[in-house]
């Protein structure tokens, strides 16, 4: 059966960030999501390396990952959500969630490396403030429970 989807239309359509990238790690997709997330227009992004939105500590790691999974086609990160920190084009830090798919060429050999990004940045706050909250009521609960 013929799909009738519009594949270009469903990219720019989902609220998510759809960004891929080629061999070399030039952003070669940059949906609207991307743009609301990370601030940088399409114009900005196409052809530019990925380093605008990772922040500099953590650049090493990742294209030391990156071009590992496009030499070997293999990644864990597949099917499993990963979270990491990213830069907004205004400079404040992100923290966002992803999963990538790899798309072969005809040759067989990693071609492109999609993501699927969410910003997760308000999640995480809200989650570090209850871990602080959580932390300072056992503090309490502790030194009220001690014996004079």
């Amino acid at each position: 059966m013929q799909s009738s989807i519009d594949y270009r239309q469903l990219v720019e359509a989902v609220g998510d960030g759809i960004m891929a990238s080629d061999a070399s790690g030039l952003i070669t997709l940059w949906n609207p999501g991307c743009e609301r997330i990370f601030g940088f227009t399409e114009a900005d992004a196409l052809g530019k390396s990925m380093d605008m939105i990772i922040p500099q500590p953590q650049q090493q790691r990742h294209w030391d990952g990156y071009h590992k999974t496009m030499a070997t086609g293999i990644t864990r990160y597949g099917h499993d959500l990963l979270r990491v920190p990213a830069v907004h084009k205004d400079g404040r830090r992100l923290s966002i969630a992803f999963t990538v798919a790899l798309l072969h060429g005809a040759d067989g050999k990693v071609a492109s490396i999609v993501a699927v990004i969410r910003d997760e940045s308000a999640r995480f706050a809200e989650d570090r403030n209850l871990r602080k909250r959580v932390a300072e009521l056992e503090a309490q609960v502790a030194v009220q429970g001690k014996p004079d």
